[in-house]
C-alpha cells in the first residue's frame, strides 16, 4: 500500500495527465488544461460571486416576496412547538426534540435550508451532538427530480439532445442531494472513442440558484431575532453564521468552479507528492454552470471498516492521508476540500482515498495562508501568544485586538484547567465566562477557519471509527516530523526562525483538551470517555436547572 508519509523526492515519474494531478491511473481521458476551455471565465465568475454575497445578506427592512412568511411560519412554529412541548424535557432530550422540528421544517422548505441541514451535519464539535445526529439525515433523504427535468437542463446547458452526448444514461440518480442530484452515464462513442466507461453526471436543480438567493436574504433578515433565543444559537452569532454560509454556498451553484476547484486540489497534491489521494477528472469540454460530467470512482465507504481492513488496507494510514492531506494543502499552497464527510470520501482496495464533490473548498489568500500555517506550526511549538496572533490575522479577531490583554483575560497564563474535575456549575460558568469574552473582544469564525475547523472534527470522528487506539500524541508528533522533513525550510523562512529552532512540544495541545502535562500517550478512546464525563455533567446540569426552574414556579402556584 502507498504511504501517505512518503519523500516528494520519491515520488514516481508520470505520464499525460498523470503528471498534472493526482487522478486515477488510468481514466476514460486525458485533461489538458488547454482543452478545459470553462477555465478561461473561472477567474472572473469567482469574483462576480463574491461581489454579490454583500448585497444578499444586508439586512432590508423586510425581504420581498412571501418567502420571509413561509421561513419564518415553518421555522417559527418548530420552534413554538418545541417550547411548548419539548423544553420541557430538559438537557439532551429538549435539545434533541427541537433540532428533530428544525431538520423537519429544513426538509420542507428545501435545498438552501437541506444544505445548510448538511453542512450542520458534519460540524460534530461545533454545533451540539443532538443537532448533528438529526441533520445528517439530511444527507440522504432529499427528494430527487424528474428524469425530464434533468433532461432538460442537461440538453439546454450542453446544448445538444441527451442521446447524441450520451450512450446510456441512467433515469433514476446514483445519489440526490440539495443542490444538485449524480446520475450514472456513458459518453456516445464519438466523443469518447473506444470507450465505454462509466462516468457520472452531476446536474443542478432547476431555479436553485434564485431560490438560494432569496432564502440567504431571509436568513439575514431573521438571524438578528435569533441571538440568544434558543439553545442551538446561544453561543454563536447568527449574522456572522449567516455570512459564511453565504460564502460557502454561493460558489456550489455554478459547476465551473467545482471543476476548477477539483483540479486545483489535484494539482496541488500531485505537486507536493501526496500518492495517497485519487480526485475524478472533469471532462475537459463537458462542463457548464448547471451540468458537471466526471470520471466515476468507487470504494468503501469511509465507515466500512470490515470491508476496508478485508482488503488489506491499514486503517491507520488512512487516518494519516486524511490528516496530513488536507493540512500539507492548506500550509504550502492555501487550497483544501472543504467539506469532508463520509459522503464525500471512498477507501479505495489499493489504499487510496477518493475525493468527491468540491463545491466547497478552502482558498486561502497569501496573508491568510501564511497566519494558517503560523497557527499550525505555533500549536506545534507550543506558542499560545503565536497561535493568538495567527487567529487574529484570519480575521477570527479584529486587527487591532490587544493580544496580550486576550492573553491574561482568558486565563492563558495560568495553569490549565481539567474540566473533568469541575463541578456541572463550575463547567457552565467556565465555558460561560471564556465565549462572553470572546464575543466582548468581537471574536467571529471566517469561513476559511469555519471549514478548517469542520475537517478536524471529522477527522477526529474518522480516527474514532477506523483507529480509536491511535497514540494521538505519537501521532502529532509523527505529522510534525513529516512536516519538517518535506517543508522545514520553507516553514522556518515563512516563520521567520532557523529550521533547527523547530522543536514539536505538546505542552499546548495537552493543555487545550485538559490532559495533565506530564501524560505521555493519550489515545482516541481515552479522549472520548472524558468527552462523555464531561458531556454528561453539561447535561445534568441542564435538567437539574430545568428541574428546579419548574419546582420553583410550582411552588408559587
Amino acid at each position: 500500500m502507498t504511504n501517505v508519509a512518503d519523500s516528494p523526492a520519491d515520488t514516481p515519474e508520470y505520464e499525460g495527465d498523470l503528471a498534472l494531478a493526482a487522478f486515477s491511473d488510468l481514466g476514460p481521458w486525458q485533461v489538458t488544461l488547454e482543452d478545459a476551455r470553462w477555465r478561461d471565465r473561472v477567474d472572473t465568475i469567482r469574483s462576480a460571486v463574491q461581489r454579490q454575497i454583500p448585497g444578499l445578506i444586508k439586512p432590508k427592512k423586510v425581504p420581498a416576496g412571501g418567502r420571509l412568511f413561509e421561513v419564518a411560519g415553518r421555522l417559527g412554529g418548530g420552534i413554538a412547538l418545541w417550547y411548548v412541548v419539548g423544553r420541557r424535557k430538559g438537557g439532551s432530550q429538549s435539545t434533541a426534540d427541537l433540532s428533530r422540528r428544525l431538520r423537519e421544517a429544513a426538509e420542507v422548505l428545501g435545498p438552501t435550508y437541506i444544505k445548510l441541514g448538511q453542512i450542520i451535519s458534519s460540524g460534530q464539535g461545533i454545533f451540539p451532538t443532538e443537532l448533528v445526529d438529526e441533520f445528517i439525515k439530511c444527507r440522504d433523504q432529499v427528494p430527487a427530480e424528474s428524469f425530464e427535468t434533468v433532461k432538460t437542463v442537461v440538453e439546454s446547458d450542453l446544448g445538444q439532445p441527451l442521446a447524441a452526448v450520451f450512450k446510456e444514461f441512467d433515469e433514476t440518480p446514483l445519489a440526490a442531494a440539495s443542490i444538485a442530484q449524480v446520475h450514472r452515464a456513458v459518453l456516445a462513442d464519438h466523443i469518447s472513442p473506444g470507450g465505454g466507461e462509466e462516468i457520472v453526471v452531476k446536474v443542478q436543480r432547476p431555479s436553485v440558484s434564485e431560490l438560494v438567493h432569496q432564502d440567504l436574504k431571509v436568513m439575514a433578515w431573521l438571524a438578528p431575532f435569533l441571538i440568544g433565543r434558543i439553545p442551538v444559537t446561544a453561543l454563536a452569532n447568527p449574522p456572522a453564521l449567516v455570512e459564511v454560509f453565504a460564502e460557502t454556498i454561493a460558489e456550489e451553484l455554478d459547476f465551473r468552479l467545482e471543476a476548477d476547484n477539483m483540479l486545483d486540489v489535484a494539482m496541488s497534491l500531485r505537486e507536493l507528492g501526496q500518492t495517497a489521494y485519487v480526485i475524478p477528472r472533469p471532462h475537459p469540454t463537458l462542463v457548464t454552470r448547471r451540468v458537471l460530467v466526471m470520471e466515476r470512482l468507487s470504494g468503501f465507504s469511509f465507515d466500512d471498516v470490515a470491508g476496508i481492513e478485508a482488503a488489506g488496507v491499514n486503517t491507520h494510514e488512512i487516518v494519516r492521508t486524511s490528516m496530513i492531506g488536507f493540512l500539507e494543502g492548506a500550509m504550502i499552497h492555501g487550497v483544501f476540500h472543504g467539506d469532508l464527510h463520509g459522503g464525500n470520501l471512498f477507501v479505495q482496495p489499493d489504499g487510496r482515498t477518493a475525493l468527491f464533490d468540491f463545491g466547497i473548498t478552502g482558498r486561502l489568500t497569501e496573508k491568510k495562508r501564511q497566519a494558517f500555517l503560523r497557527l499550525l506550526m505555533s500549536g506545534m511549538i507550543s506558542d499560545v501568544k503565536g497561535q493568538l496572533a495567527a487567529i487574529r490575522d484570519l480575521g477570527a479577531l479584529p486587527a487591532d485586538t490587544d493580544l496580550d490583554v486576550v492573553f491574561h483575560d482568558l486565563g492563558l497564563d495560568q495553569a490549565p484547567i481539567d474540566p473533568t474535575a469541575l463541578t456541572p456549575d463550575e463547567l457552565i460558568a467556565e465555558l460561560q465566562r471564556f465565549v462572553k469574552q470572546l464575543l466582548g473582544y468581537g471574536a467571529n469564525l471566517p469561513k476559511e477557519l469555519m471549514l478548517f475547523v469542520k475537517n478536524l472534527m471529522f477527522v477526529d470522528a474518522a480516527i474514532g471509527t477506523l483507529a480509536p487506539d491511535l497514540d494521538l500524541f505519537g501521532e502529532v508528533v509523527h505529522i510534525a516530523t513529516y512536516f519538517q522533513q518535506n517543508h522545514g525550510q520553507q516553514l522556518a523562512t515563512e516563520m521567520g526562525i532557523a529550521s533547527e529552532e523547530i522543536e514539536v512540544d505538546l505542552t499546548s495541545f495537552k493543555d487545550s483538551v485538559g490532559i495533565d502535562r506530564s501524560t505521555e500517550s493519550v489515545t482516541y478512546n481515552d479522549l472520548q470517555a472524558r468527552r462523555q464525563l464531561i458531556q454528561k455533567r453539561m447535561h445534568d446540569h441542564r435538567g437539574e436547572t430545568v428541574k428546579s426552574g419548574f419546582l420553583d414556579r410550582f411552588r408559587r402556584r
